[in-house]
C-alpha cells in the first residue's frame, strides 16, 4: 500500500523539485502539491495525507500554526516539517506544536525518504543537522513559555506588527497583545527591541534573512 504525501511550500519549484524525487518511489503517491498553509489546512481532510511534508516559514498562516490546525482536522497525519533553519528554538517549537520530525531542506534525498519511513514507523526524526538540538532551558528560575507563546515570540521576531501576527494565526489582536505582554514578563523584558535581542540570543532569526 503506498504512502500518501502532501507537500507544502511557499516556493513553487521546492515543491516541484520535492515531488520529482519522491515519485521516483514505488510505494510513495504525491497526493498533493501546496503553496501555503491556508491550503494544506482547507485540502487535509479531501488528500487524507499519511505524511505531509510542510514549509515552516510560509506567509499569511505559518508552518507552526498550520501544524496545530492541520492536527486539530486529521490527528493521525504525520507533519514532517522541511525547513532551512537549524536553531534549537525552531526545531523544538515545531515538536513542540505536533511535528513528528524536522528535516532540514539541505539534506540529501535518502534522508527525506529515511524521515518518511521513520515517522510512518511512529517514531521521532530529526536530520542529521537537527540531532540534539534542543529547546535553550531557562536557567534562572523563571516561568517557560508556552507554545503559543514561543509561536508568537517566533513571529514577533520576524518583524510582524500585532495585526500581522493576528492574521497570520487567526486570532485577535487583543489576544497578541496579551501573549506579547505575558512573554515579556516572563523573560524579563521591558520592550520590543528586548525581545529582538532575546530572539537572536536565542537564534530564533537565525536563516530568516531579516536585518534588525
Amino acid at each position: 500500500m503506498s504512502i500518501r504525501i502532501a507537500i507544502v511550500d511557499d516556493h513553487p519549484m521546492v515543491v516541484e523539485g520535492i515531488q520529482a524525487i519522491l515519485e521516483t518511489y514505488d510505494d510513495i503517491e504525491v497526493v498533493g502539491a501546496l503553496t501555503s498553509g491556508e491550503e494544506a489546512i482547507a485540502a487535509v481532510d479531501t488528500l487524507n495525507p499519511d505524511v505531509m511534508l510542510l514549509d515552516l516559514n510560509m506567509p499569511g498562516i505559518g508552518g507552526l500554526s498550520a501544524t496545530e490546525m492541520i492536527l486539530e482536522r486529521q490527528p493521525d497525519t504525520r507533519i514532517l516539517i522541511l525547513s532551512m533553519h537549524d536553531s534549537p528554538e525552531y526545531i523544538s517549537t515545531a515538536l513542540n506544536h505536533g511535528a513528528r520530525g524536522y528535516v532540514l531542506k539541505d539534506v540529501p534525498t535518502e534522508e527525506i525518504r529515511t524521515a518518511i519511513d521513520k515517522v510512518m514507523a511512529g517514531e521521532t526524526y530529526l536530520c542529521t543537522g537537527a540531532k540534539g538540538s534542543l529547546k535553550p532551558k531557562i536557567a534562572d528560575g523563571r516561568e517557560p513559555l508556552t507554545n503559543r507563546e514561543q509561536t508568537i515570540l517566533l513571529e514577533l521576531a520576524t518583524g510582524k506588527s500585532n495585526k500581522e501576527v493576528a492574521l497570520a494565526l487567526d486570532i485577535s489582536v487583543r489576544t497578541v497583545e496579551t501573549h506579547r505582554k505575558n512573554i515579556k514578563r516572563k523573560l524579563g523584558i521591558s520592550s520590543t527591541a528586548g525581545l529582538t535581542r532575546y530572539a537572536l540570543e536565542h537564534g530564533v532569526l537565525q536563516g530568516t534573512g531579516r536585518s534588525v
